[in-house]
């Protein structure tokens, strides 16, 4: 990193590096390479083998044009997509990235400034790629960046791409392995003609334009979080039919440094209390957000006593599946060949409502990348998609998209709750509640375990083997009746000891049930040094007003597992 291959200014970072007494900082930039995983790279941004920078980020372009060539070799041009979001060295990494991409040969559509992350999976669709990148580190905090992968088909790459490229990233170990030369040619923009081909496909998704025509002056405040959603978002809504929609004027800023929030992260109410107390002195019916490359939808809701509620990623993606099933139903558009996707550690109150609406619910890992692969996989068939989600804050509506969507999921948001005003006089809160007590209150929670260095690790592994060589026979006193193995793909039947083969991809997964309808997964995490336990659990909810008083029994029931599981 000290030979003329390396910038002048790249030289001398290392230099300071080297000369400082205290070489905490080397060791960390130095003492691995920044790995490629199976979604890319993504780290702290600086000088060092170990961090995002112009050369890492060169590396794993080169590695995966190196891929696509292979890969692709009989077509006569390959083609990409290269978009960015709003965070510190994005356009730069973007630029880097498109450049030696056409310096391989490969015809590159870069867009010309900050785009949300499902227009660019959309893009990658839409002109017929065979692959495209996003750099962005999501809702990471400031000093992080990331670079992601996606596949001909729009989402993020899978097995056996993922590993392949891999492979072939780890093969570049010298800079000048690396194609630099430029090939402008080779580059085109994409501009704000695209976005309108994005907006119209997100309008095709709206439901009830007549209801927006009477409540288009509900009042809603929305937060780029000084990210990419900042056009788009307003954009959609206002095409949508909404005319009184606020931004948070200092969210509204494009800055990488994120100055209001500490994380730009929407599952977080202090990260959406500048975007509630704007709400409160307003009065709006609905708080939006979304994460600095708009994939992400938080939302916040006026209860009872004006006071906003943030709902959860499992609360959210039910009221949009919810709204979505109801107005298919409603205009006829249900046939028995549709179908909705969750992952294995979403709500199964997914399943309740998919079950009452007769349309089929399918089960995957964690991950959008595996919603897509279902997607994939029924494509050419009869079966139609409508919508699917994970309780991380994530929801795709449609499939012209194959990443999850904050912009199209916001619209739907702010049709729901102009629908529910329209046609129930209430709004989108009581909605809510009045659906738990219609499918059952479903209450969800989670505990990260974490446990760090080698030993941790080991212990992470120990738990694991020992779950699965004696599991629980009873949580709160009920009957744990089945248990999923999602390594081994079986579902045990405790009662009939029948096994059954679960038809999803492999993971180091387990779930248990209970007679009285209580779920607990357990992940280990495939990226950080800890175990995650997932909680569900339900009861009846007799009416509305039970409402505060079965939720703090629901609570109160979690609380008591955590503890009978010895996690709290």
């Amino acid at each position: 990193w000290l030979t003329p291959a390396y910038d002048a200014e790249t030289q001398a970072e290392v230099k300071r590096m080297l000369e400082n007494e205290d070489k905490t900082e080397l060791i960390e930039a130095f003492y691995k390479d920044l790995e490629f995983g199976t979604g890319g790279l993504r780290g702290i941004m600086g000088v060092g083998s170990n961090r995002m920078n112009i050369y890492t980020v060169g590396a794993a372009t080169q590695g995966l044009s190196n891929y696509l060539k292979k890969n692709f070799k009989d077509l006569p041009q390959i083609s990409v997509v290269v978009g960015h979001d709003c965070r510190n060295n994005s356009r730069l990494f973007a630029e880097v990235s498109a450049n030696i991409f056409a310096a391989n040969g490969i015809k590159v559509y870069l867009f010309d400034d900050m785009r949300p992350t499902p227009e660019m999976s959309f893009a990658i669709r839409q002109l017929g790629c065979q692959s495209g990148i996003i750099l962005t580190a999501s809702h990471n905090p400031k000093e992080y960046n990331g670079y992601k992968a996606y596949w001909s088909d729009g989402s993020q790459v899978t097995a056996p791409h993922d590993k392949n490229i891999i492979d072939e990233v780890e093969k570049i170990t010298e800079v000048d392995q690396v194609l630099t030369g430029r090939n402008p040619r080779n580059i085109r923009a994409l501009g704000t003609d695209f976005d309108e081909l994005y907006l119209n496909k997100i309008y095709e998704l709206s439901l009830s334009s007549e209801s927006v025509k009477r409540f288009h002056d509900m009042k809603i405040v929305y937060s780029p979080m000084h990210g990419a959603g900042v056009r788009l978002v307003p954009e959609s809504l206002k095409r949508f039919g909404f005319t009184n929609v606020q931004m948070v004027p200092e969210q509204a800023v494009i800055d990488g440094n994120f100055p209001t929030v500490e994380s730009p992260n929407p599952e977080e109410r202090k990260t959406m209390s500048m975007a509630i107390d704007l709400a409160k002195k307003v009065k709006a019916d609905l708080v939006l957000a979304t994460d600095p490359d708009s994939d992400r939808i938080g939302v916040a809701l006026p209860d009872e006593n004006g006071e906003y509620v943030l709902l959860n990623g499992n609360q959210t993606l039910v009221l949009l599946m919810t709204y979505q099933l109801t107005r298919w139903a409603e205009l006829g558009r249900l046939n028995g060949h549709q179908y909705v996707i969750k992952t294995i550690v979403t709500t199964e109150m997914v399943d309740a409502v998919a079950d009452y609406f007769k349309v089929k619910c399918y089960e995957c890992l964690t991950g959008f990348k595996y919603i897509a692969k279902i997607i994939r996989g029924h494509e050419g068939t009869d079966m139609q998609y409508i919508g699917g989600g994970e309780e991380s804050f994530g929801y795709l509506a449609g499939d012209y998209v194959r990443d999850k969507d904050g912009v199209s999921a916001c619209s739907l948001a702010a049709e729901a709750a102009a629908w529910v005003r329209d046609t129930m006089g209430i709004s989108l809160y009581e909605w809510l509640k009045q659906l738990y007590v219609k499918y059952g209150f479903y209450q969800e929670g989670l505990v990260s375990v974490v446990r760090t260095g080698k030993e941790g690790a080991e212990l992470i592994q120990r738990m694991m083997v020992d779950y699965r060589a004696n599991p629980p026979k009873e949580i709160l006193g009920s009957l744990v009746v089945k248990i999923n193995d999602i390594q081994t793909l079986e579902s045990f039947d405790v009662r009939t000891g029948k096994k059954t083969h679960l038809e999803q991809d492999k993971s180091n997964v387990l779930q248990w049930y209970t007679e009285d309808g209580t779920r607990v997964c357990v992940r280990p995490s495939g990226t950080e040094p800890k175990i995650k336990f997932y909680f569900g659990v339900k009861a009846t909810l007799p009416s509305v007003a039970d409402y505060e008083k079965v939720r703090a029994e629901l609570n109160d029931k979690i609380e008591r597992i955590k503890k009978e599981l010895k996690l709290v």
